[in-house]
């Protein structure tokens, strides 16, 4: 809590500098939604600079949205970082409740306080290792390779936690073993994920961006 505090504080001088009282108003306008640069304004320089590369960019958000948004379910975001899909998602399906886990406590921190800036009640943010949860409590996902910057050091986001071959073969099975014991209906959105990481159970019906976004259902 304590670096959640610091980085709001940060965070908080940094918008008043960025931002009027006009901006502020129209924070929930559609137009936000428009463009990932008009998004990525809700974060710091140093969180933008790694959008292109490590967050889901919008119209993948929106598609995969409107996929796995039904009235009343609970969607995961595997591997959160600082809540771009789930907030987008969020905005746009308010009858649905989006879910991110993110280790990272600065990329959590920095979800949190661009979800308090949206003022989505449908979006939740937990900080804490994905073989932690217990994904019953959720319906449908969204998984956007989080496990790969462990088998690419070139492409880690920093050094705030441990990354190797075996963590990635670790996750890898956890997600695989729970999309496996999921019940029929459930939904699947992924993005630059392999073929091989999704449990043969799981029907493709679309893809989309030279098939770099997926969308499955379990038969």
């Amino acid at each position: 809590m304590e670096t959640l505090r610091f980085l709001y504080a940060k965070f908080k001088k940094y918008q008043t500098v960025r931002k009027n009282k006009r901006m502020l108003n129209e924070i929930l306008n559609p137009s936000l939604f428009r463009h990932d640069n008009t998004f990525d304004d809700l974060y710091p320089q140093h969180i933008q600079d790694m959008s292109q590369l490590h967050w889901t960019p919008v119209d993948i958000a929106k598609k995969a949205a409107n996929f796995l948004a039904i009235p009343n379910a609970r969607v995961l975001d595997i591997g959160s970082g600082v809540g771009k899909f789930c907030i987008t998602a969020g905005f746009f399906h308010p009858e649905t409740a989006f879910y991110g886990i993110e280790q990272r406590s600065e990329l959590y921190a920095f979800a949190e306080i661009a979800k308090e800036e949206v003022d989505l009640p449908n979006v939740n943010f937990i900080h804490g290792n994905l073989t932690e949860l217990d994904f019953r409590d959720y319906d449908h996902f969204y998984f956007y390779n989080a496990f790969y910057e462990n088998i690419e050091p070139d492409r880690r986001i920093d050094y705030a936690v441990k990354t190797s071959f075996e963590l990635y073969n670790l996750y890898s099975r956890f997600v695989y073993q729970m999309l496996e014991e999921k019940p029929p209906e459930t939904r699947l959105v992924t993005f630059h994920c392999p073929h091989m990481q999704v449990p043969p159970g799981y029907q493709l019906v679309s893809n989309f961006y030279s098939t770099a976004l997926k969308m499955w259902i379990k038969e």
